[in-house]
């Protein structure tokens, strides 16, 4: 896909951002030394941020969801208190906490707690069911859980498989428990009425929490299959709140960030809470994002900033127009996937000044901000990055006859790879083996390392970026990053299913690319039943990572080295003028079953007649 010529950065664009760019000069020097702290005898980290962001603004409002509002001093108290519990109970400096609880300030004070400690907040996915659940909660060998109501039965299918003792089971109720505790069932401890007599004074740990301490354990889809444990450091979290809070979006005091992303992922919580505690800003949640309710939201609470992803994006513009659609407080918006053909229609509809189109990785050591407001770009990075060619079908970086890999020129597409040093360590996965597959060396230099991102971006001028694509084993779809392989994993576990190739494919108007599935069957077609199937896969996997469609196969085709051919899948998708003998099912919005899709069903989903 070519870049539209306006998409370009030119001479002329740049000189007219001069008076941005001198204005900016300040406050992007003092986020700079913000960002990159390197005394390894320096405090630092979440809890610092939110104890520097009290005293700065102790009266202002920190957190709002629904009707409850607290202000820097209250969570910061609750917070305290909960972090005085824990340490009485052992929890200290390096332990691991799993922590399942849904979009709530429950969420948020429970990992400023243990932050407060030294602990690492192991974040679970709150779709996660059985062994998805099973497998995230033993990677990471956590001493403790702290489980909300909402997700008590959830946990219930699993607890049986985890080391987890009772007195270590932390519940929180599914109410707003700084007002009432609420009561646990039986073989959990309530950990707000436990804490609720604690001292309320910041712990001294909060001040011996460096900037290589883990801070949080954020999970992203595994090639292997299952999820992995990115590590997320303390002084990452310096890097991350100060780098958008400060140097992208300018917070203060006076403003509110409006966030209905889940908080598990690094663009909730690392990106728009983090913008908010750097500029003591408040922080308003929802528990679920909801199209109809959101500019009401955004009104009620005031917000001046808000988060967002691409699919969240393309609802807003589906709802009906409204006389209402610009009357609202939001100058900024932060988030990712924007594709370029909603740009223009989101940003004129809403009256938005400034799209701060970011990218970055929750396991990498990168990230782009466009801090500029230019249209249809991630914007740049004070990080050292190149795009090299890669190979289309592998997706593994090229090298030369010298051995060392080529740099895409200006406006090609390119592999995206971030040096790794001192300014940009990489904190990497809980594994070390997963870690060393994603570090290149050599690459352009002898003794050289950089971190392969998997992911394609294109040089738009003045070290601006356009995001692409992601290649490998893994695809977005609903603001979620879903493994190829774990759905194959679980499509094998179905005793009519022989052969199992998922990949991702585009549905015109929606962002990522939505899940398929080539399969084979075990005997025949006629043994699949596809309202059967389809609940098999519903009950095992997250809604947004069971495939829309179905393509049947007699036999899968291979490469000689015996990989699928997936890029021929891609590229075929789920139209049946092109997949021969093939035949192709959908699961269309509001059904219980897979149907055959025919010329008309496909033109129909060409045509957006079938909402995803």
């Amino acid at each position: 896909m070519r870049h539209a010529p306006s998409d370009t950065i030119t001479w002329g664009m740049m000189l007219r951002k001069l008076p941005t760019i001198a204005k900016a000069i300040p406050r992007v020097v003092k986020g700079m030394k913000a960002a990159n702290v390197t005394d390894p005898t320096q405090t630092c980290g979440l809890g610092w941020t939110f104890e520097q962001a009290t005293l700065r603004n102790p009266d202002g409002v920190a957190l709002l969801q629904d009707d409850v509002a607290l202000t820097y001093t209250q969570a910061n108290q609750w917070a305290n208190r909960i972090a005085h519990y824990l340490s009485e109970q052992g929890v200290g400096k390096g332990d691991v906490v799993a922590v399942f609880i849904e979009n709530r300030a429950e969420l948020l004070v429970t990992i400023l707690a243990l932050a407060k400690l030294g602990a690492v907040s192991a974040l679970l996915n709150t779709s996660l069911m059985r062994d998805s659940l099973i497998h995230s909660i033993n990677l990471v060998s956590p001493v403790a859980i702290v489980v909300g109501e909402e997700l008590t039965a959830a946990y219930a299918g699993v607890r049986d498989q985890v080391s987890i003792a009772a007195p270590r089971t932390w519940f929180v109720a599914d109410h707003d428990t700084y007002s009432h505790p609420g009561i646990a069932p039986e073989g959990y401890v309530n950990l707000i009425s436990a804490s609720a007599d604690a001292c309320s004074d910041n712990p001294p740990s909060s001040a011996q929490i460096f900037f290589d301490d883990p801070c949080f354990y954020i999970y992203t889809s595994g090639t292997t299959g299952l999820p992995k444990a990115g590590v997320f450091k303390h002084g990452r979290w310096m890097r991350s709140s100060a780098s958008f809070g400060m140097i992208a979006l300018d917070m203060r005091p006076d403003d509110v960030v409006y966030c209905t992303l889940p908080l598990y992922h690094a663009t909730g919580l690392c990106v728009c809470w983090g913008a908010a505690v750097n500029g003591a800003a408040g922080f308003a949640i929802r528990r679920k994002f909801s199209a109809s309710q959101f500019w009401n939201d955004v009104r009620r609470y005031r917000a001046t900033t808000i988060g967002y992803v691409g699919e969240l994006c393309r609802y807003l513009v589906e709802q009906p127009a409204s006389a209402d659609d610009n009357r609202h407080e939001v100058r900024k918006m932060i988030g990712n996937g924007l594709r370029p053909g909603a740009w223009a229609a989101f940003k004129t509809r809403f009256a938005v000044d400034h799209i701060c189109e970011l990218y970055a990785a929750s396991d990498g050591n990168i990230g782009f901000s466009n801090i500029l407001n230019f249209d249809n770009t991630v914007g740049f990075s004070l990080m050292a990055w190149e795009l090299v060619a890669y190979d289309h079908d592998s997706g593994e970086p090229l090298r030369g006859e010298d051995g060392f890999m080529r740099k895409a020129g200006k406006g090609e597409q390119g592999l995206l790879l971030a040096r790794i040093d001192d300014k940009a360590p990489l904190d990497g996965y809980t594994d070390p083996q997963k870690t060393a597959r994603v570090v290149l060396h050599d690459v352009f230099n002898k003794g050289d390392r950089f971190f392969n991102t998997g992911d394609l971006l294109r040089n738009i001028g003045f070290g601006h970026a356009q995001f692409v694509d992601r290649l490998g084993d893994t695809y977005r779809w609903k603001g979620e990053n879903v493994s190829t392989t774990e759905v194959e994993n679980l499509f094998l576990q179905h005793p009519l299913i022989s052969e199992a190739v998922a990949y991702g494919v585009e549905i015109p108007n929606t962002n990522g690319r939505a899940g398929m599935a080539a399969i084979t069957p075990a005997e025949s077609l006629a043994t699949l039943d596809f309202a059967e199937l389809l609940s098999f896969a519903r009950q095992r996997m997250p809604a947004y990572a069971v495939p829309l469609f179905l393509r049947v196969k007699v036999k899968m085709e291979t490469t000689g080295t015996f990989k699928y051919q997936k890029t021929r899948l891609k590229k075929e998708g789920f139209d049946p003028g092109l997949t021969g003998d093939d035949p192709i099912f959908a699961w269309l919005p509001c059904s219980e079953t897979y149907v055959h899709v025919s010329e008309q069903i496909f033109t129909e989903i060409q045509q957006g007649k079938h909402r995803y």
